[in-house]
C-alpha cells in the first residue's frame, strides 16, 4: 500500500453533526451564579432583620434611660418636699411654743403686767341678738 494521502478527499471524513437534543436533554447551564445570588439574598435578609432589631433595642434602651432620669428627678422632688414639710412642722412647733400661755405670762410679768381679776373681767357680745 502506498503512502496514505491524508489530504485526499476520500480520506477526510466529514464531521458528523451532533444529534440535536430536545430541551429536556440539554445540559443545564452552570448554577454557580444563581447559587451566589441566592446566598447573597439569604445573607442579606438576616442582616436587615438584625439591624432592625438592634435599632428597636436601642430605642427601648433610650426610653428606659429617659424613664429612669424622670424617676430620679421625681425622687429628688419628693425628698425635697419631705424635707420642707419637716422644716414647716419644726417652725410650727417653735411658733406654738413661743405663743404658749405660760411663756406669754412670763413675758408679761417681766414687763410689769399683772393678770386681771375675774370679777373685773367683762365680755362683749359681738353677735347682735335678734328681737
Amino acid at each position: 500500500m502506498a503512502a496514505l494521502d491524508w489530504f485526499a478527499p476520500a480520506a477526510v471524513a466529514e464531521p458528523t453533526p451532533a444529534p440535536r437534543r430536545s430541551a429536556r436533554e440539554r445540559p443545564a447551564p452552570p448554577r454557580t451564579r444563581r447559587r451566589r445570588r441566592h446566598v447573597h439574598r439569604r445573607v442579606r435578609a438576616p442582616i436587615v432583620w438584625m439591624t432592625l432589631f438592634a435599632l428597636l433595642l436601642a430605642g427601648v434602651v433610650a426610653v428606659n434611660v429617659a424613664v429612669l432620669r424622670a424617676h430620679v428627678a421625681v425622687s429628688r422632688l419628693e425628698e425635697q418636699a419631705a424635707h420642707l414639710e419637716a422644716q414647716d412642722q419644726a417652725l410650727a412647733s417653735q411658733l406654738s411654743a413661743a405663743s404658749s400661755a405660760p411663756r406669754v405670762e412670763a413675758a408679761a410679768r417681766r414687763l410689769g403686767l399683772v393678770q386681771a381679776q375675774a370679777a373685773d373681767t367683762s365680755y362683749l357680745d359681738l353677735v347682735p341678738r335678734r328681737p
